[in-house]
Order: C-alpha cells, then sequence, then structure tokens
C-alpha cells in the first residue's frame, strides 16, 4: 500500500553497490499537497559501507557490462543510473591502484567501473600461491 503525503525521507542510491540508503534529510512538498512516496531517491553517493572504505583511502573498482552501460572504449561517459553490475566489486589503496594501472586516480574519486574479468585478473595476481 503506498499512501502519498507531503513529506518523504530522502534516499541516495550508492555508486558502487547500487543499494539505497538514508541521508537523514527530509523532504517536504511546499505547496503542502500529498505528493510524495514515503522514500524519495534523490541523488548518487556512498553508501555507509563504501564511505567509510573510501575516507580510508581506498578506491573501488566495480565490474560492469560495457554492452549495457555504455561503452567508455567507444567515448561514451558511464553514468552511475546506467551502469549494469556484474557484481564483482574490489578495494584498492589509491597508490596501489596508481602503480598498478601506472594512472592516479583523484582524492574524491570513489570508484572506477572496469569491464568483466578484471577483478578475477587482479584477485589471480594477488593470490597466494599454497
Amino acid at each position: 500500500m503506498s499512501e502519498k503525503s507531503y513529506v518523504s525521507m530522502e534516499q541516495g542510491a550508492c555508486i558502487v553497490c547500487g543499494h539505497l540508503y538514508d541521508t537523514g534529510t527530509i523532504l517536504f512538498d511546499r505547496r503542502l499537497r500529498a505528493s510524495m512516496e514515503r522514500h524519495t531517491v534523490t541523488c548518487w553517493g556512498l553508501c555507509p559501507e563504501h564511505r567509510r572504505l573510501h575516507e580510508q583511502g581506498y578506491v573501488a573498482l566495480v565490474e560492469c557490462d560495457p554492452e549495457r552501460s555504455g561503452n567508455p572504449d567507444e567515448g561514451d561517459v558511464v553514468q552511475p543510473e546506467n551502469v549494469y553490475r556484474t557484481g564483482p566489486v574490489v578495494h584498492l589503496k589509491r597508490e596501489m591502484f596508481s602503480a598498478m594501472f601506472n594512472r592516479p586516480v583523484e582524492l574524491n574519486q570513489p570508484c572506477m567501473y572496469v569491464a568483466p574479468g578484471v577483478v578475477q585478473k587482479l584477485q589471480q595476481i594477488t593470490a597466494k600461491p599454497q
């Protein structure tokens, strides 16, 4: 049952995992019309878990399907709302990312979208020999 109201709790969507999280903000319809759902998604950001990792100096590599997300190799800019996540996510320290990929990552950049197989290749490289 979806009752409308003139207030709503704001939510954001995590650009890393895609899950919704509460922002702690309450939204009001200034006309006081019952036009809003209980929750309203208004922005892309980081859920508490991924915000904590970002603040600790990690960048998330999020595996996505380029054919369903837009193809960055053809100059398409991949937008968070269009990313088709395939599941695997790995977190690397910014310094490690820069060393491995010979490319700097901005301090305010929490994630990179990568092609299928990149996360698996990184796991093979970093696996401890038995």
